[in-house]
């Protein structure tokens, strides 16, 4: 089989830079670690931080919400850098500050020591670490795609997504063992430091390793031939317009069906369902492990089937399936919380593998990274820092338990026609 590439496409080796790459794929763990622990443990951030008052779930999601409108910013100077010095000084830049936020939030004197000081604290090391994240995701789903054979964009490209979700169990399981392992007062005293000391450690861990890595194939290229964008921010809004709008719609269903459909889910079961904060975890560590083998075989279906007819059937499936499912976990059956728990994972992990690609491929190589900030990572913050706080808002607002699953029914319904409309980005195949 021949691939036809479209003239954005650099020759670039299958195998290309295979140890670096590996590396930036693995690396995605720290980043969807520190965000997932965050929700995970919401309801025993909400009584250290915030005084443990009826409405201190609500500030630690708003909390979350705020920091991550950082996003966007740090995506748009990560960017620069990624578009301007390289993909490799950008990614080492940004471990470093996540493993600096994350070793001084394990550090931090709680409520009960500084009062709401505690809970401004908490909220200035969510900024730094939103911020840096900004262009984490972005970078290592670039970086894979731009050093992938073409034939395998779909399936390389998902192991950032794999490798995201593989943070997204660590964090939950090692919450869980926590809370389990520890008494009441031992987690209030000084257990919930545990989660985030590992995380600093693993952040720590991932800075080593990139340091051995390449610079991107791709990035090489455009140095060789004169094309490193001087503005890329400039050049992404003369140049990209479409692609950013595209790459905006696929991020925000990806988000939605994450944040809400994934992260938010143990906070939903402890307040709407009937389910406990340790009973809830688990249940959740059950569905990150279907999302991690879902992730690869869906991007292995965007290579050979194309990536807008999975996307299209995705939408499809996100519009249908969440109202039944957030019922399903609303009632008082652990096994019913289960199967639908699973189910949306399922179909959040499935979106997130396919939308790691084909929001990449929206871009050519010069100005991608910022591209991406402007439309992926836009999306992500309004999509997937507010909508946790926003479901419980509403929830609590309205006793309603299935507002959750109309979020993400409504979102899919309005990103089906962009979808439908976007022309396919895989390579073609003769």
């Amino acid at each position: 089989m021949l691939v036809v590439r479209r003239q954005s496409d650099p020759p670039v080796p299958a195998n290309a830079h295979r140890g670096s790459m590996v590396v930036a794929a693995l690396s995605t763990v720290v980043e969807w670690y520190d965000f997932t622990l965050y929700l995970y443990f919401a309801p025993v951030l909400a009584r250290l931080f915030f005084g443990g008052q009826p409405a201190s779930l609500i500030t630690a999601l708003a909390g979350f919400a705020i920091a991550y409108l950082l996003r966007p910013l740090g995506a748009v100077v990560f960017g620069h850098v990624g578009d301007r010095v390289g993909r490799r000084p950008m990614m080492l830049l940004s471990m470093a500050l996540m493993s600096f936020a994350m070793l001084a939030t394990a550090l931090l004197p709680t409520f009960d020591s500084i009062g709401i000081a505690a809970g401004g604290l908490l909220l200035l090391l969510r900024c730094v670490m939103s911020f840096s994240v900004g262009g984490e995701y972005t970078g290592v789903v670039a970086y894979l795609m731009e050093g992938a054979d073409p034939r395998r964009r779909g399936l390389v490209t998902s192991c950032a997504s794999a490798a995201s979700e593989v943070g997204g169990l660590l964090a939950v399981g090692v919450s869980a063992l926590t809370v389990h392992g520890l008494s009441p007062a031992a987690l209030t005293s000084w257990g919930w430091r545990i989660p985030f000391l590992v995380g600093a450690a693993l952040a720590g861990l991932v800075w080593v390793a990139r340091s051995t890595m390449r610079e991107s194939p791709d990035f090489e290229r455009q140095q060789a031939s004169g094309a490193v964008p001087a503005r890329p921010l400039r050049h992404a809004l003369a140049h990209h317009r479409a692609g950013i709008f595209r790459s905006f719609a696929i991020s925000a269903l990806g988000s939605i069906t994450y944040y809400v459909g994934i992260t938010y889910v143990p906070a939903f079961l402890t307040s709407a369902g009937s389910l406990s904060e340790g009973a809830a975890l688990w249940l959740s560590t059950v569905a990150a492990g279907v999302v991690i083998a879902v992730t690869p075989l869906v991007g292995t279906l965007s290579d050979r089937v194309g990536r807008k007819p999975v996307l299209i059937g995705l939408a499809l499936a996100s519009a249908l399936l969440p109202l039944p499912l957030f019922w399903l976990m609303s009632g008082n059956s652990t096994v019913q919380a289960l199967c639908g728990a699973v189910l949306l994972a399922a179909v959040a992990g499935s979106v997130s593998a396919v939308g790691a690609v084909a929001t990449a491929e929206q871009f050519p190589g010069e100005g991608r990274l910022t591209g991406l900030a402007l439309g992926a990572t836009g999306a992500t913050a309004l999509f997937g820092g507010l909508t946790p706080f926003l479901a419980q808002a509403l929830l609590t607002a309205t006793g309603w338990a299935l507002v959750p699953g109309a979020m993400i029914a409504l979102v899919a319904l309005v990103v089906l026609p962009v979808i439908a409309r976007a022309p396919e980005t895989r390579p073609r195949r003769s």
